[in-house]
């Protein structure tokens, strides 16, 4: 699959699909086991990686119970260092179909390990919030009632993907979704939203992105296939890897 960066967008719709629907049938065929000791790695790098350590507000992902790095063992251990973690929330957007996405992800606050403890699992096995508890937790940015002058900035957000690569030319590590656009938009709606100090000197803001992968799913520069990106697609800061590597973004790179 080349990398063409002038791709249309039904191009670039139709390479994604075929990317996620190959790395799918790949990801499936993965033992627990396997998945259970790449997070394990995952954590061991993370929990001991600078930025992670000194940050105060942290986003993670709730995860699957296969075929992406577990998080639960991060999620404890954020709450029990005294971070401040916020997780994913999807909720109605109330615009109508071609304003823009009917869904929107927003960040909301868990409150202790027993609130963590307490979120059901819906159909895909993820815990999620419960809409009802919704107002009584701090959020991010919002989409949702409250004082948007109480939406709480964050330090580091870690996020899932289906596939990862580094682009040759930039050095800038390249992330696929899961396709529904909730980070990317997510991540535009938190650009807008964040005052001129939250913002780094070429306008995004300062919190940092960083994503976790199964070692299946870097992609390899020998493979022939690749990553492919529209200008929506954000690029992140850098991969931490179920074989216990870090990759980090080129600084010169676009992101």
């Amino acid at each position: 699959m080349s990398q063409d960066t002038d791709m249309n967008s039904s191009a670039l719709s139709a390479a994604k699909t075929q990317l996620r629907a190959l790395m799918k049938q790949r990801l499936a065929t993965l033992s627990q086991e396997s998945i259970t000791s790449q997070s394990a790695r995952v954590f061991d790098t993370l929990s001991k990686f600078k930025p992670y350590v000194n940050a105060k507000r942290v986003a993670v992902y709730l995860s699957m119970p296969g075929g992406e790095v577990q998080t639960d063992p991060i999620v404890r251990h954020a709450i029990s260092s005294g971070k401040q973690v916020f997780v994913p929330y999807l909720h109605k957007s109330g615009l109508q179909p071609g304003d823009g996405p009917t869904r929107l992800m927003d960040m909301v606050s868990l409150k202790d390990i027993t609130d963590y403890e307490s979120l059901q699992r819906d159909k895909w096995g993820i815990p999620s919030v419960d809409a009802a508890t919704v107002h009584e937790r701090k959020r991010s940015v919002g989409e949702l009632d409250g004082n948007k002058s109480e939406d709480i900035s964050l330090d580091l957000i870690l996020m899932p993907g289906v596939a990862f690569d580094v682009d040759p030319q930039s050095q800038v590590i390249r992330r696929l979704g899961h396709g529904r656009g909730f980070y990317d938009y997510f991540l535009h709606r938190y650009t807008l939203a964040a005052s001129p100090e939250e913002k780094t000197s070429n306008g995004r803001p300062a919190v940092l992105l960083y994503a976790l992968a199964l070692k299946e799913q870097l992609l390899s520069p020998t493979s022939g296939e690749s990553v492919p990106v529209g200008p929506h697609d954000q690029p992140i800061d850098g991969l931490f890897l179920g074989d216990g590597q870090f990759k980090e973004s080129a600084r010169n790179g676009t992101n």
